[in-house]
């Protein structure tokens, strides 16, 4: 009797694992190419310094014994030499490095302009951000529009169930076989066992990367994003519209300076208007050195009356975030928000992306995700090559279809992360329908 029960608890599990293992190749076929393009340009942005430092050293080196002019001399200097419109102003820690200027040309366009401070003079110019802010979009897809971006937010979503069904799939029967690499590289065993091994040791890294890039996606990462603001959770409470909304000039780009979850905040309003006094760039530095705000920090200057100053803080951990809003009329500090004044959901949020990023704890966080793009890099060149060794009469095909009990099972199971990430879960659900109708179509041949 007891063997009966244990040879049907084995059956039931070895269906299951059918199911499972039919819906992890299906995830994988989905999602891989996706995930190696994220994989490579994320490697790519984690260098982000050092890259910046290989292509533009020249231009990012300033002469340190001589005194930088005044802050509105420099943006007038680079506003004549550009024939343009300072928006915002980006100041190093280091003396040794030269000033970043966002400038607005005559045709709209934008540069990021390196500036010697101590003479104001232009040593060169990108486009908005360089070539990092580039792999930034590649990365993100954003520069293909809406349908790029939510192509990252699906792929993010199958890669949490790629994951979750692998690490099922992984689980050792056998202590002793858990990161087991037997057979030769021309079997199949062997590239069985070096993808579930790759998998198990840096699939949590891979869960991390996808739940914590989920904020910066379009549909559900705006969602949560307004959540946040509108609830309080994220910042204090602000009065009046954001600099972005008021600055028509800027088109928004200033929200990517300030920490993701003051993105949607409103920001307080000041009180100039036209014809009014503006106290000049040079005063509001002045202001946030003597609220303890030093460089690095990026600069927003007010371009339509009523916007304030605002100056953040550049940071790497998310703990030292900060934004100072200050009035353009007569310089009150109209807002000092920390990130101790987040709420808790905000800052949790906060911390991920850091760490995401490979900021938050030093080299040792930027090595771990750095192992986590490059894990996904081996799993994507093992996953070909084992369904190929798995090929039968030439023909490469999928894992058996499973029984239907053992089908429902999986299927709930994808719902409910798909009720989590709606697009996924769109996806997810014409995918169930696909395979419901294939496999009535297989069961309806003779």
């Amino acid at each position: 009797m007891a063997a009966s029960v244990r040879r049907s608890d084995g059956a039931a599990t070895g269906r299951f694992y059918r199911a499972v293992w039919r819906w992890h190749f299906y995830a994988g076929l989905a999602v891989l190419p996706l995930l190696v393009w994220l994989a490579v340009t994320g490697a790519l942005y984690l260098y982000k310094p050092e890259i910046e430092r290989l292509l533009y050293r020249a231009w990012l080196q300033a002469a340190p014994e001589r005194p930088p002019l005044p802050i509105d001399a420099v943006i007038a200097a680079v506003e004549r030499q550009l024939d343009g419109r300072v928006t915002q102003l980006m100041l190093p820690a280091s003396k040794r490095e030269s000033w970043q200027a966002t400038v607005v040309l005559g045709d709209g366009s934008r540069r990021t302009a390196f500036v010697d401070p101590a003479d104001g003079k232009v040593k060169g110019s990108v486009p908005p951000g360089g070539a990092m802010k580039q792999v930034r979009d590649l990365h993100s897809l954003v520069i293909t529009g809406s349908i790029g971006n939510a192509l990252v937010e699906i792929a993010a979503g199958w890669a949490i169930l790629l994951v979750l069904s692998g690490f099922y799939l992984w689980w050792p029967r056998s202590p002793n076989r858990a990161l087991a690499l037997r057979g030769k590289p021309r079997e199949r065993r062997f590239w069985r066992d070096f993808h579930a091994s790759a998998g198990a040791l840096v699939g949590l890294v891979l869960l991390f990367l996808a739940l914590t890039g989920m904020p910066w996606s379009g549909r559900w990462g705006r969602t949560v994003q307004a959540i946040v603001a509108s609830n309080g959770l994220g910042r204090p409470p602000a009065p009046g519209p954001a600099p972005w909304e008021l600055q028509a000039g800027h088109g928004g780009h200033g929200r990517e300076t300030l920490p993701w979850s003051r993105q949607a905040a409103p920001a307080p309003a000041g009180r100039m208007r036209h014809g009014g006094s503006d106290i000049g760039a040079a005063r509001a530095a002045a202001i946030a050195t003597a609220h303890g705000l030093l460089p690095p920090w990026t600069m927003s200057l007010p371009a339509a009356p009523g916007a304030p100053y605002m100056i953040s803080r550049t940071i790497r951990r998310a703990d030292d975030a900060r934004a100072l809003y200050i009035d353009a009329a007569d310089g009150r500090v109209l807002q000092d928000a920390r990130y101790a004044d987040f709420g808790k959901g905000a800052q949790a949020i906060e911390w991920g992306i850091a760490v995401h990023q490979g900021q938050q704890y030093g080299e040792i966080n930027r090595l771990i995700m750095l192992a986590g793009c490059l894990g996904t890099l081996a799993l994507a060149l093992s996953a070909p090559v084992l369904c190929w060794k798995r090929r039968s009469g030439g023909q490469l095909r999928a894992p058996p279809v499973p029984d239907r009990h053992s089908a429902r099972i999986v299927a709930a199971m994808m719902v409910a992360v798909g009720a989590l990430f709606p697009l996924t879960g769109a996806t997810m659900i014409a995918a169930l329908i696909g395979e419901f109708i294939a496999g009535r179509f297989s069961r309806s041949r003779p």
